[in-house]
């Protein structure tokens, strides 16, 4: 038997597999229809696969198979999971990641509630340049704080891949019609990110007190969006510096509930370092044969509740209050 978890950071919904565990690794093609089929059908969906394989200079490897079968480069609400499950499966509290981008180091935080276990992530690599979200509007090398009238009238974005491509607008309250219309806009074929783009509006409420919604690329509408998160903290820094205390972790309120996120500026942009701060709560434990998992077959699973999610909704109750 094999055994799935369903988990979530800020209500951003993942199944995890390790595939360490099976006999025989699914293939690429078996991913993805594994993904579409548990994201589509089972346990109410989720916006994604986490995989984990080997690594040779890392405890584990975690690919990022997207509801639609697409794969992406990087999650930071994924990644906080994947180290709850490595941290506990080889006791561990303080180790590295690979990513498809790059090793990102990872630390046990302090729970953030009681029966709330959180994680604290590098988000990495950093770039502002046109060629690595890919993007192309007019002779743009950089899109910082840019008018693009374009996407939506009397307001500024901002670019940045950390590693997934982000294009971030800060507003005075989010509208999530506008941010929809612009997600699909932007994730249809188009001439400005003809790979497509994640899309945050944030809400600047106080000093280091964001809210932030996503529309993600390959899922649509999320609860909350990681490396989102973590992209708009930064361009947050850089861009409202009366509202940002570098000494302090800023709270960033999503539909899901709150991370932190710790930012450190440097004079060069993408020298700048990035930490993600947030809950990693295992909602369910799925069991199924390995050869109905290579075969796509859901028809013959057993699933339990952890019963954890009762204590992170006690959490978010009390962030509300």
């Amino acid at each position: 038997m094999v055994k799935l978890l369903k988990v979530h950071g800020s209500e951003n919904k993942f199944f995890i597999l390790d595939q360490t565990l099976l006999e025989t690794p699914l293939n690429d093609d078996e991913l993805k229809r594994i993904a579409i089929n548990f994201c589509q059908n089972i346990l109410g969906g989720a916006d994604g696969l986490l995989v984990i394989d080997t690594s040779e200079n890392c405890l584990g490897k975690m690919r990022v198979i997207n509801a639609d079968g697409s794969e992406a480069k990087m999650c930071g609400n994924g990644l906080r999971t994947v180290s709850r499950y490595l941290s506990e499966k080889y006791h561990l509290d303080n180790f590295k990641i690979e990513t498809m981008a790059s090793d990102l180091s990872i630390s046990k935080a302090e729970d953030f509630y009681k029966g709330v276990p959180a994680f604290s992530v590098e988000i990495s690599p950093i770039s502002f340049k046109k060629i690595d979200l890919p993007f192309s509007y007019k002779s743009l090398d950089e899109m910082v704080d840019q008018m693009i009238p374009e996407f939506l009238p009397d307001q500024s974005f901002t670019a940045i891949a950390v590693p997934n491509p982000h294009l971030i607008s800060f507003v005075p309250e989010v509208s999530q019609l506008e941010l929809g219309d612009l997600g699909q806009k932007l994730n249809a074929a188009n001439s400005y990110f003809p790979e497509g783009v994640n899309v945050s509006f944030c809400q600047i409420m106080d000093t280091n007190k964001l809210f932030v919604q996503t529309y993600e690329r390959g899922v649509g509408f999320t609860n909350a969006c990681g490396t989102g998160m973590s992209a708009t903290s930064l361009a947050f820094a850089i861009l409202h510096s009366d509202k940002f205390d570098p000494t302090k972790d800023i709270s960033v309120y999503n539909p899901g509930g709150m991370v932190k996120t710790q930012i450190t500026l440097n004079e060069i942009k993408e020298l700048s370092q990035i930490r993600l701060i947030g809950n990693a709560t295992f909602t369910h434990e799925i069991n199924l044969s390995e050869f109905n998992l290579h075969n796509n077959n859901l028809s013959d699973i057993d699933v339990s509740d952890t019963g954890e999610e009762k204590d992170y909704q006690s959490f978010v109750k009390s962030i509300a209050e």
